[in-house]
């Protein structure tokens, strides 16, 4: 598995491209979709497509945990192969609804298959040599990056010029090839473990040697995810605002929104190799501290250009924590478990899809929308205050273990 592991990197980069790609095209036009399955009011709009987005985030929320536990006991390839053909069919499916309550039903379902991202997490985690572990999940972590920054500009581009449904199709028939791929090029030495053999999570987190870690790492994953979306409802209406309601409002919200991915598309596998080097609990640290800085400064931008930097700076704060979460998981997570963890922390990132959006409009309806960055900002605090005693314990017992060591 071992020798597999440069292999397995470069197929799942592909398949966590594709996932992130398809997860992300129908994204720009689905309240326009969902307007073009009925009449509805502005409110009911509203509503509809509200759910038609998050419903999917929800379910995966929910099922996530089970998933994991099936990845433990038969493999995470197996769950890479059962997540990308449900999304192959579930997706394909969608552009043939002929209303929005089963768009709502299909997106929900397709929520329940997801999973293929943390999958490959696992499968690279498990198989990566430790020395360089920080690197290849900083490199897979860009897969998703990509994935998701292109989306969008080819699901507009797709269903302005062929309709709405055509994205479903093109989508479908994506996960389709990432089932293949997967199906035939991935390798994964795994030996199936009966259920009663399988190490029950209570025993797993006693034999943690930091088990408030890994409750430290969910919580930062929700974070992470919640920050980076809670601007999603307002950006485009924040940038009509510095623009004092001229210029062109779409492609400069665009480019902002963009900004972060690119940057952390270029700098994760520096940040990922200099956790390899340093530890990745003190490049987590310093991703969170940087986090606090970028979103209070955003809280009193005065132009599109400052909003800019910030968002690109926040790139960089994206590019250290992403990795660094994955790394501590794989040194401080039995391999046995590693199903479980990893799909538990998915549940708490699609909880932040959730929870993200929904803070973000509520904070900017009744304040400012520069406020929802101080929000978000003072999320990153509480996140920090949480989680730095348990990583400062962990680079003082690597401390402790090379004088002894010496």
């Amino acid at each position: 598995m071992q020798s597999n592991w440069k292999h397995n990197l470069y197929v799942l980069w592909f398949g966590n491209f594709m996932t992130g790609m398809g997860f992300s095209m129908t994204m720009p036009f689905m309240p326009l979709f969902v307007k073009s399955l009925g009449h509805f009011d502005t409110w009911t709009l509203n509503i509809l497509s509200g759910v038609a987005f998050s419903i999917t985030f929800l379910a995966k929320a929910i099922i996530s945990p089970y998933w994991g536990k099936l990845a433990d006991q038969y493999g995470r390839k197996l769950m890479c192969l059962r997540s990308s053909l449900g999304m192959t069919i579930t997706i394909t499916a969608c552009g043939f609804v002929p209303g929005v309550g089963s768009l709502i039903v299909l997106r929900a379902i397709q929520g329940l298959f997801s999973g293929y991202i943390n999958n490959a997490n696992a499968i690279v985690a498990a198989s990566a040599p430790m020395e360089v572990n920080g690197k290849a999940m900083g490199t897979l972590a860009t897969g998703n990056v990509v994935g998701t920054l292109l989306g969008p500009l080819i699901g507009g581009v797709l269903a302005e010029a062929y309709g709405y449904r055509t994205s479903f199709y093109v989508v479908g028939a994506m996960m389709a090839v990432v089932f293949f791929v997967t199906l035939f090029f991935v390798h994964e030495e795994f030996t199936p473990i009966k259920r009663e053999e399988m190490m029950p999570m209570k025993q797993v987190f006693h034999e943690m040697k930091y088990p408030k870690l890994i409750w430290g790492l969910f919580i930062t994953t929700l974070v992470i995810q919640a920050a980076n979306m809670s601007v999603t409802p307002i950006l485009s209406l924040l940038v009509s605002d510095l623009l004092h309601h001229g210029g062109r409002v779409a492609l400069v919200s665009g480019i902002i929104s963009s900004l972060p991915g690119i940057v952390t598309l270029f700098t994760a596998p520096f940040l990922g190799s200099l956790s390899d080097k340093y530890g990745p609990e003190k490049i987590l640290t310093g991703g969170l501290i940087l986090a606090v800085m970028t979103f209070s400064a955003m809280s009193f931008v005065t132009n599109v250009y400052q909003l800019g930097v910030w968002r690109a700076v926040l790139g960089i704060s994206d590019a250290a924590l992403l990795p660094a979460v994955q790394s501590l998981m794989v040194g401080y997570v039995p391999k046995q478990a590693f199903g479980r963890i990893f799909s538990c922390n998915q549940s708490f990132q699609a909880m932040g899809s959730v929870v993200g959006p929904m803070l973000g409009s509520v904070v900017a309806s009744i304040f400012a929308y520069q406020n929802v960055f101080m929000m978000t900002a003072i999320m990153e605090i509480f996140n920090f205050i949480f989680l730095f005693p348990i990583a400062k314990a962990i680079w003082q017992g690597k401390k402790q273990q090379k004088k002894v060591e010496a």
